[in-house]
């Protein structure tokens, strides 16, 4: 049995209600809801929230609130993993032979059901315990600058500032829109940035994290970019 786990608390402070906003006319979680529900990788998809209205709008859109999130991991400080721990021992205790679960980020409206399918066949490598989804840096890490509290400006790196950029090795980050993992591994609550992880690498153009609402309005208006460049095609 697979499942899906969407964290959506009710807390957001820097966008409130964050994750039932509208975004291009429908709350943002219906957008991780569909592409689970496209991707026909789950047996079932369910939502972890502590939060009423949210629990409505999931069902609204075809996931399932079996449980309601307990306040101790509903806070400011509660990790992705300690929301997927919980979700996962809950489904156990309810006797679901689980095999694998995968956490869809509720603000995640460019996820694509191919990638979570992508996902899902590499965790089948022997010895993968996660996969996520991932991107590259748009400019090299090792040329790096920092300012210290004057303004003046320093290399993290400063053995690289004669290096072009095409020798530097390329670096890649977590691009926030899944995290395939299997059961235990999510029970043990395993680093996902380890050597026993594989990654979706997805185009740049489809990853845009979403935290303030300056995030916010970039990311509608790459989503309006990348509707106009379809409708082209």
């Amino acid at each position: 049995m697979k499942i899906a786990v969407i964290p959506a608390r009710g807390g957001s402070k820097r966008i409130p209600r964050k994750n039932i906003k509208l975004f291009h006319g429908k709350p943002i979680i219906a957008y991780s809801i569909e592409a689970a529900l496209q991707s026909d990788c789950f047996d079932k998809l369910i939502v972890s929230t502590d939060d009423l209205e949210i629990a409505a709008v999931a069902r609204e859109y075809g996931a399932e609130v079996p449980f309601l999130r307990p306040d101790e991991i509903s806070d400011d400080y509660t990790t992705t993993m300690d929301v997927m721990a919980h979700a996962v021992y809950w489904c156990k205790n309810e006797g679901w032979d689980i095999e694998a679960a995968c956490c869809i980020y509720a603000t995640a409206p460019f996820v694509l059901p191919e990638y979570l399918q992508c996902g899902y066949e590499l965790l089948q490598d022997t010895g993968v315990q996660f996969a996520f989804s991932a991107t590259s840096f748009a400019f090299p890490i090792q040329r790096a600058i920092k300012l210290d509290k004057q303004g003046s400006v320093s290399m993290f790196l400063p053995e690289n500032e004669q290096v072009r950029s095409q020798d530097l090795e390329e670096a890649y980050h977590d691009a926030g829109q899944f995290y395939w993992g299997l059961t235990n591994a999510f029970l043990a609550k395993l680093s996902i940035f380890s050597p026993h992880s594989k990654a979706v690498l997805l185009p740049r153009h489809r990853v845009q994290d979403i935290d303030t609402p300056e995030d916010w309005e970039f990311a509608e208006s790459l989503f309006s970019a990348l509707k106009i460049a379809k409708s082209k095609n």
